[in-house]
């Protein structure tokens, strides 16, 4: 599994011409938990937003990402209820996972991709807070079926869960 905070940051470069196009800012979440593409960092204060379609993106590797050309890269306006990783109103980073019975098992700290690094997101990192992280480590939770994003949770149902394992990580 890779995390989807190891992209953040990562310079973006056309694979014609090897010119630097940017840099991660963000990544943008469908509600079906598939990432639409990448949002790169803004050239001028008040630019539109530039971002990349996944389907664009010819590798990622650990320092760098590749698209096919610079005409990969698309200004656009976002609407604004869309969600992002890390940024904005409507981020998945530091929303808190509930079961549908109102257990709290934390809040998101990052998601993961399968090393094919197909665009769904197949888990969640989970979070306690910061003196529980230190005593006991983060959580790893596997992408349970019928998880839903909320406007303030994501809703886990309570029976997809018990097929789920919660793992601790380091």
């Amino acid at each position: 599994m890779r995390a989807a905070n190891e992209f953040i940051g990562l310079p973006v470069y056309d694979k014609e011409t090897g010119k630097r196009l940017g840099k991660v800012r963000d990544l943008i979440v469908e509600q079906d938990w598939t990432v639409r593409g990448i949002l790169l960092d803004y050239k001028a204060l008040f630019a539109k937003a530039r971002y990349t379609e996944w389907s664009d993106i010819v590798s990622f590797g650990e320092d760098a990402i590749m698209v096919k050309s610079k005409s990969s890269i698309t200004k656009v306006d976002l609407p604004k209820d869309i969600f992002f990783l890390c940024m904005g109103k409507h981020r998945i980073k530091g929303m808190p996972l509930l079961t549908d019975e109102g257990v709290h098992l934390g809040r998101v700290e990052d998601v993961y991709f399968s090393q094919k690094m197909e665009n769904s997101i197949i888990g969640f990192e989970l979070s306690e807070g910061f003196l529980t992280d230190l005593r006991e480590g983060r959580k790893r939770l596997p992408l349970p079926e019928g998880a839903e994003r909320g406007k303030d949770v994501i809703l886990i149902p309570v029976h997809h869960l018990n097929e789920a394992s919660i793992e601790t990580t380091i």
